[in-house]
């Protein structure tokens, strides 16, 4: 059985609480980076962007639409002026310029109609613009809003690692100062169990927090007060006191 004075056995717990320390140090960053107000926060991010994409193309085709409509109204203008023109100078047959009046006449109604075209696609084009508006104030509300409680995280992640950083550096320093052996012992404790040392009180271990079996309890107190002992149930090193056997 392997052996180590009961002192520095009891110190094993100091190390026990720094290793449990940086456990918890652990699981407090994962749970700070895992935020679930950051979490719906950008799921309604990506619903938005969504939203704001699909506005952007209907915005984008309103305009190329209305683009299209200012072309044909123009092209239709620009054969009205010249027919225009040409029926006020005069020139040509009666039956030239009747020719010409008809086609001015199917011109007109045609402008008109591309006119009303134009309208619709204009209106269209507000009211996507408009809401293309909407959405993206809503997305930017949403990014500062997310912007902050990020802030919020890296800066206690920021003093999590820091403490980390510390509580790291105690470690190393306290590690240090155990025999080798019986470090050895504790850190392959540790590695498969979990938990490297916990002390007996009164009959309890707090590795385990179960109370031991009378006969459990019987071969304890039988073992030498450097023996180093083994919680039955958890399986880290079990430290002994006096007071804290029962």
């Amino acid at each position: 059985m392997a052996k180590a004075p009961a002192s520095e056995q009891l110190r094993l717990l100091d190390l026990q609480a720094l290793d449990s320390k940086m456990v918890q140090l652990t699981r407090r960053a994962a749970a700070a980076a895992k935020n679930a107000d950051i979490e719906a926060l950008q799921e309604k991010l990506r619903a938005v962007d969504r939203d704001l994409a699909a506005v952007n193309l209907e915005v984008a085709d309103a305009e190329r639409d209305l683009k299209r409509a200012e072309t044909e109204v123009e092209t239709v203008q620009g054969r009205i002026e010249r027919d225009q023109r040409r029926l006020d100078s005069g020139t040509g047959t009666a039956k030239d310029l009747t020719a010409l009046q008809h086609e001015l006449e199917s011109l007109g109604k045609r402008r008109s109609d591309l006119e009303d075209v134009e309208l619709e696609v204009m209106e269209r084009l507000e009211e996507a613009t408009a809401r293309q508006e909407q959405v993206r104030q809503a997305s930017d509300a949403l990014r500062e809003e997310l912007g902050g409680l990020e802030k919020i995280r890296d800066e206690q992640l920021a003093a999590i690692e820091a403490e980390k950083a510390e509580v790291s550096a105690r470690r190393k320093e306290l590690a240090a100062t155990f025999d080798a052996g019986l470090l050895a012992i504790y850190e392959k404790t540790l590695a498969q169990r979990g938990i490297g040392a916990a002390r007996l009180f009164h009959g309890k271990s707090e590795g385990s927090g179960m109370q031991l079996s009378p006969g459990d309890l019987a071969e304890l107190r039988q073992a030498a007060e450097d023996d180093i002992v083994f919680c039955p149930d958890s399986g880290c090193i079990l430290v002994r006191s006096p007071e804290w056997n029962g």
